[in-house]
C-alpha cells in the first residue's frame, strides 16, 4: 500500500487554518438520500487505490455537508455551558460549508449558519479568517515553507486521506457498491479494520468514477447502521473558479487584526500549526499501530485547571461559569471505573474511548475501553 504515501491530490482545500473551521447551529442530524445505484465498468480495489493515487485535480467548487453522531451529549451540553459551540460543532448535527479550489496557492471554505458565515480565504501567501457576525477579520503572511495540513478534516478528500494512512495488515480492503453522489457517478471503496478491539466496523470512500476525487467519506460504528461520521459534496463543479472568488475585500466597517507570522524555536506552537509538545516539553507517546493504536500522555503537568494531577483531584461539584468548574463537571459526570490498571473515570462514544487515569494519565483511541485497560496495565 505504500502507493498512498504522498497523494497530493488528497490535499486540495487545505488553507493553514482549517483547524478554525466551526460554525454554530445545525440541523436536525439525518442520513444524506441516496439515489439509484448507477451501472459502472468493474474496478478492483486496487485500481481504485491506483486511480485515486494518479488522479488531478485542477480546480473545484462546491458545496460539502458535515454531520455527525458520536453519541456525547454531556460534551456537547457542557461545551454549550462554557459560552462557545465550537466542540458542540465538532461533536454533533449537521453543518453545511461551501468550498473553492483553484491550485495549491488558492483555496477558500465558507462555513455557513443560520446567523452568518465564517470564511478562511488562501490567496497565494494571504490568508485571511472572516466572521461575518462579528464584522471581523484576520489577516496573515504565510512563510513560504509548505503549510501543515489541518487537524480537523472539512472535505471528504482529507478525511479520506486520514483514514487511507491506516491501510496496512491489519485493514481490509474492497470494493463496496457503486452510488450516485452530488449528481456523479462513483465507485466505493471500504475499509474494514481486522482487529476486533477497534470500535470502526467500516470506512466507506466513494470515488467520483471520471476524476477519481472523493465525493462521500463515511464511518460506520460497530453495531451501527448508520454513518457516526459522514462528509458528502452535494453539489460539485470540476471547473476551476475564477480569482475573484480567493479575494477578500473587506466589509465596510469590518475590525481588521494583522497576525504575525515570526518564527519560533522548533517545538514552540505557531498559530495554524499544530503541535504535539506539552508545556512540560514532553510528547505524548502512541502504543500499538494501525486501527487500534493508543495515544497515553500525563496531564499532571499539561495544566488541567487548578494544577490537577488528575481526575480524582478535581472538585465535583462543577459549578459557575468558570472553565475550571465546567472542565470539573465534565469529568465528575464520568463513569467511574477500575481494575488491576488502577482507577479513574471513562468517556465512551460510538467511535471512541478515552481513560483519564487518577495518577495522572490519558489514554484515546477507536478502541474498546478493554483495549485502554490493557494498555494502561502496560
Amino acid at each position: 500500500m505504500s502507493v498512498l504515501n504522498n497523494r497530493t491530490v488528497l490535499r486540495w482545500l487545505v488553507p493553514v487554518t482549517a483547524g478554525v473551521a466551526v460554525i454554530g447551529g445545525g440541523a436536525a442530524v439525518g442520513t444524506f438520500a441516496a439515489d439509484a445505484e448507477p451501472a459502472l465498468p468493474p474496478r478492483t480495489a486496487a485500481q481504485l487505490l491506483v486511480d485515486l493515487q494518479t488522479s488531478r485535480l485542477d480546480g473545484l467548487s462546491g458545496t460539502v455537508v458535515q454531520r455527525a453522531d458520536l453519541g456525547l451529549p454531556q460534551v456537547a451540553n457542557l461545551a454549550g455551558m462554557a459560552g462557545g459551540n465550537e466542540l458542540t460543532t465538532l461533536l454533533t448535527g449537521t453543518h453545511t460549508l461551501r468550498v473553492w479550489y483553484s491550485g495549491e496557492q488558492r483555496q477558500r471554505v465558507a462555513l455557513l449558519d443560520t446567523l452568518g458565515e465564517r470564511d478562511v480565504i488562501r490567496d497565494g501567501r494571504d490568508l485571511w479568517v472572516w466572521d461575518s457576525r462579528s464584522n471581523t477579520a484576520k489577516h496573515r503572511t504565510l512563510p513560504v515553507e509548505p503549510a501543515a495540513a489541518p487537524e480537523v478534516p472539512v472535505t471528504p478528500a482529507e478525511a479520506a486521506d486520514r483514514a487511507l494512512a491506516a491501510v496496512d495488515p491489519t485493514t481490509a480492503v474492497t470494493v463496496g457498491r457503486s452510488a450516485r453522489v452530488a449528481g456523479r457517478d462513483a465507485y466505493e471503496l471500504v475499509l474494514s479494520p481486522r482487529d476486533a478491539d477497534s470500535l470502526v466496523h467500516q470506512v466507506r470512500i466513494a470515488l467520483d468514477a471520471k476524476e477519481h476525487v472523493p465525493l462521500r467519506f463515511e464511518v460506520l460504528a460497530d453495531g451501527g447502521d448508520k454513518p457516526a461520521i459522514e462528509v458528502a459534496f452535494t453539489q460539485v463543479d470540476f471547473r476551476r473558479p475564477e480569482a475573484d472568488q480567493f479575494r477578500f475585500n473587506p466589509p465596510a466597517g469590518v475590525k481588521v487584526t494583522e497576525e504575525s507570522t515570526k518564527a519560533v524555536p522548533d517545538g514552540k506552537a505557531v498559530p495554524g500549526r499544530p503541535t504535539d509538545r506539552r508545556p512540560d516539553g514532553v510528547a505524548p507517546r502512541t502504543v500499538g499501530t494501525g486501527w487500534t493504536t493508543v495515544v497515553v500522555a500525563r496531564l499532571d503537568a499539561a495544566g488541567l485547571p487548578g494544577g490537577a494531577k488528575g481526575p480524582a483531584a478535581l472538585p465535583k461539584d462543577g459549578k459557575g461559569g468558570d472553565p475550571a468548574d465546567l472542565a470539573a463537571g465534565l469529568l465528575g459526570s464520568l463513569e467511574k471505573v477500575s481494575g488491576d490498571w488502577g482507577s479513574g473515570r471513562l468517556l465512551t462514544g460510538k467511535l471512541f474511548s478515552v481513560l483519564l487515569t487518577d495518577d495522572g494519565r490519558v489514554l484515546a483511541g477507536l478502541v474498546t475501553p478493554e483495549r485502554l485497560y490493557q494498555v494502561a496495565r502496560g
